[in-house]
This record gives C-alpha cells, sequence and structure tokens, in this order.
C-alpha cells in the first residue's frame, strides 16, 4: 500500500496521510480548510516499513482503508514548569495569587 504524506506550514509537526498523491476526496472539508494547501513531503510505500516514526502503522493502515486518511498531529510539548516543579516535589500549580 502507498500513501502521500503532506505537511502543513500552519502547524509545525502536523501531518496529512492520504492512500496517493493529490487525492483528498474523503479530507472533511473543514479539515481542508485547517490543514491548507499542504506540501508534499513523500510518498511512502507502507508494505516495505515495519515501524514508522511517530505513527502506529496499523492504525494509520486502518484509517486510510476506512476513512480515506490519517492525520497524525504534532506530539504534545512538556511544559517545562510544571516538570521543574514536580522534580522540586511541588503542586503543578502555584498556591500564590
Amino acid at each position: 500500500m502507498l500513501c502521500a504524506i503532506y505537511k502543513t506550514r500552519k502547524k509545525q509537526g502536523m501531518y496529512l496521510y492520504v492512500p496517493k498523491k493529490g487525492h483528498f476526496d474523503d479530507v472533511p472539508e473543514e479539515l481542508m480548510n485547517m490543514f491548507g494547501s499542504g506540501e508534499l513531503v513523500t510518498i511512502l510505500a507502507l508494505d516495505k516499513h515495519d515501524k514508522l516514526a511517530n505513527v502506529d502503522k496499523q492504525k494509520l493502515v486502518t484509517a486510510l482503508t476506512d476513512e480515506g486518511y490519517y492525520l497524525q498531529m504534532p506530539p504534545k510539548e512538556e511544559d517545562l514548569l510544571v516538570a521543574h516543579r514536580k522534580s522540586l516535589g511541588l503542586s503543578e500549580i502555584s498556591d500564590k495569587k
């Protein structure tokens, strides 16, 4: 199975996977408006890869087959202040007002 991967300039780390290049027929209009005109990153032969970076291959294949697209969201950024407070044994939120 092949898929085309597009990135958006609107949100770093967001990618849209579709079954073939330029095939956005199954992507909801609202999503396309949010995503904007994507830039083709690559065309990937899924059968040749056991693992994919930041994507569960089975979820990707299922979404492409059932829905006709897959949207990869950027990884959640760690809140460094919360992590620092936890490392000090403090609560995540300051008690000061």
